[in-house]
Order: C-alpha cells, then sequence, then structure tokens
C-alpha cells in the first residue's frame, strides 16, 4: 500500500513512521527497506482487502502517472462492500493495475464491483509474453489505413488466452511507448488487438479535458466500426 492516513491525510511511508489504513482503520506500519519499494503494511498477515497485492515498481511508476488524489481510493458498491482503486478518476473512471496472475472468477467480480474498470496488464512479467504477442501479430497482416488492427489467434499467446474473454477494456504494457488494446467483444479463439501511444492514455484519462475525450470516444467508435466493416465483409466473403 502506497498510503496510510496520517492526521486524516494521505501520507507515503518514511521509517518508522505509523498510520492508519483507510479501509479497516487499523494501524499500518511503514516499511522502508532497500530491497521492496517503500510501503504500509498491516501488522502481522492481515490484509483487510483480499483484492489487493503486493506493489512493484511498475505498479508504483503508473500510479504516480495521476494525481494523488486519484491513487488508492476506496471504491463503495451499492451494498456496502468496498475495495481499494489503484486510480479512480474524477471522471469515475477506475483504472487497476495487474502484475500477477489474476484468475478469471475474481476478474469477473472486480469488473462486476466496479462497472467496467479499464486494465493495465504487465506484459513483462513472464519473458515468453512479448515474444508469443509478437509472433502472434507478426502473424497476421493488419487492416484498416489511418488506425491498424490485426486480427490474431489467441490459442498462441498465453496471456491473450487469459484476457480474450474479459468484457472490459484491456490494456498490455510491454515497455516502450506502445500500449496494446485487446478489444473487448473479440470473439474465443481468435482477438482483435490495436495500438495506442502510451502518453495519449495517459492523457486522455488523467488530463480529462473534455476535446481529448470526445477525440478518444471517436478514435473508439472508428476501430469498431472498422472491426464491424471487416467482419461483414468476411461474412460475405464466406457467403460466396
Amino acid at each position: 500500500m502506497k498510503f496510510a492516513l496520517i492526521n486524516n491525510e494521505k501520507a507515503e511511508a518514511t521509517k518508522g513512521s505509523k498510520g492508519v489504513c483507510p479501509i479497516c482503520g487499523s494501524e499500518l506500519i511503514s516499511k522502508c527497506g532497500e530491497l521492496k519499494i517503500h510501503h504500509w503494511s498491516h501488522k502481522g498477515k492481515r490484509n483487510c482487502d483480499p483484492w489487493w497485492e503486493n506493489e512493484t515498481e511498475w505498479h508504483r511508476s503508473w500510479k504516480e502517472k495521476f494525481p494523488v488524489d486519484w491513487q488508492e481510493v476506496i471504491h463503495y458498491d451499492q451494498n456496502g462492500e468496498k475495495h481499494i482503486a489503484d486510480i479512480k478518476t474524477n471522471n469515475g473512471w477506475v483504472i487497476e493495475f495487474q502484475h500477477s496472475f489474476l484468475n478469471p472468477e475474481e476478474r469477473r467480480a472486480r469488473n462486476a464491483f466496479y462497472g467496467k474498470p479499464i486494465w493495465v496488464v504487465d506484459g513483462t512479467r513472464r519473458k515468453r509474453d512479448i515474444e508469443q504477442f509478437s509472433k502472434t501479430l507478426n502473424s497476421s497482416k493488419p487492416f484498416g489505413s489511418n488506425v491498424k488492427v490485426w486480427r490474431v489467434h489467441s490459442d498462441e499467446c498465453v496471456l491473450l488466452r487469459e484476457w480474450e474473454d474479459s468484457n472490459t477494456p484491456i490494456f498490455f504494457d510491454f515497455g516502450g511507448d506502445t500500449l496494446w488494446w485487446l478489444l473487448d467483444g473479440s470473439s474465443k479463439g481468435m482477438v482483435y488487438v490495436t495500438s495506442i501511444p502510451r502518453i495519449y492514455f495517459i492523457e486522455v484519462h488523467c488530463v480529462g479535458e473534455k476535446q481529448k475525450i470526445d477525440a478518444f470516444n471517436d478514435f473508439v467508435k472508428d476501430v469498431r466500426n472498422l472491426i464491424k466493416g471487416y467482419e461483414s465483409s468476411r461474412s460475405q466473403f464466406r457467403r460466396m
């Protein structure tokens, strides 16, 4: 956990400091060693949020691209259940950064709880993932002019198989300047992916200007129409 409450204000861990957990109200102790990033921890093995996972440098780097007030925000549902969202923007969007493997049952529970969160998935956790993804991409010819979309076999890439049945926006982060978007609504076994600049993703969600959001929504609409047209042409070809 990056933040605890000290005097009811968000505070990062410093050596010897103590804070209060914002979700359960229990005492937190600071962990400020040399091997792991500085963080807060419950005493013993207690963890008040079962969806929480140990934070990596990758997590921390992503969180710090957004305002502090948006980081580690408690999200409630209508029944009073609560969990800590990695990022909750002032527009109500929830962004979750996922490094470790997430079983499908828990992913569906999180999707239902947050109401279609945006997932950014660490594609560098396993060495094979970038190799498999690149190989899968190179085996397919993209379609589209201004926007390039690939229709690929998910069977050839473990990472794609793990996330293909999600009905929420999924973005794979393999490092570098590009994120790869696994388009929701893809069919099992065959999926559509496209790329967007990392900085564009951050600007749209972080800056939140209406003009940028409208432009992004237009981009999404163009991609959807592109896929719809491609599927239609494939269907016509098969009937010939």
